[in-house]
């Protein structure tokens, strides 16, 4: 069973109809305990970095994904749950993240680029992910944000996008992936990223 953890930021029930439609089991969770017995763990979001964090602090569920990703499970962070992997974001002042790589979360610069960055982009594979089986070069996905992860260690893009700047839009290491875009929006292609995930999982 697939954790997607519900602290009151995301879009939690279409990322569930998501995996459920390429076969995998996934519940949403609140309680800490339930992140910790699972064999994955989801962290979807939108909305504002300082919010997530100060919900998940609330949520007691900071200490249960830190427990989950040092156990080796597979955990995957999708859009804003990607950028609270971080060390830090940007966004309104300076606000500390989850720290699981190091880095930090930036805004688009704007002036002639519109921001939000949304729509379909593609994404240029920069090297090999099980996440990614199946995925051709130049897939595009769907997007909707006005930050970007900026890594510390560019070993962590795992694939990028150009928008008036190129950005990591999938990184990984080891059992962690964060994906910027929406994959449960994302037609067949966001599907199979899902599907791929749900293949890393022990029952």
């Amino acid at each position: 069973m697939i954790a997607i953890i519900d602290y009151g930021m995301g879009n939690l029930r279409s990322v569930q109809k998501a995996f459920q439609r390429v076969g995998c089991q996934a519940e949403i969770v609140q309680d800490p305990a339930a992140v910790e017995a699972a064999p994955a763990v989801v962290l979807p979001g939108v909305g504002a970095f300082a919010d997530a964090m100060e919900n998940l602090k609330k949520s007691g569920m900071i200490e249960a994904i830190h427990r989950a990703i040092n156990s080796g499970k597979p955990f995957l962070g999708i859009c804003l749950g990607q950028q609270l992997l971080f060390e830090s974001s940007v966004e309104f002042g300076t606000t500390r993240g989850l720290g699981i790589f190091p880095g930090t979360v930036k805004r688009f610069p704007g002036g002639d680029l519109k921001v939000p960055h949304m729509g379909w982009n593609q994404v240029e594979i920069a090297k090999p992910s099980p996440l990614l089986e199946g995925v051709p070069a130049g897939a595009a996905f769907y997007f909707v944000h006005s930050y970007y992860v900026e890594p510390a260690d560019p070993e962590l893009a795992v694939t990028l996008t150009e928008y008036g700047l190129k950005f990591a839009s999938v990184v990984g290491r080891n059992n962690v992936f964060g994906i910027q875009f929406h994959p449960e929006k994302s037609s067949t292609l966001g599907l199979r990223i899902l599907e791929n995930f749900g293949k890393m999982v022990k029952s």
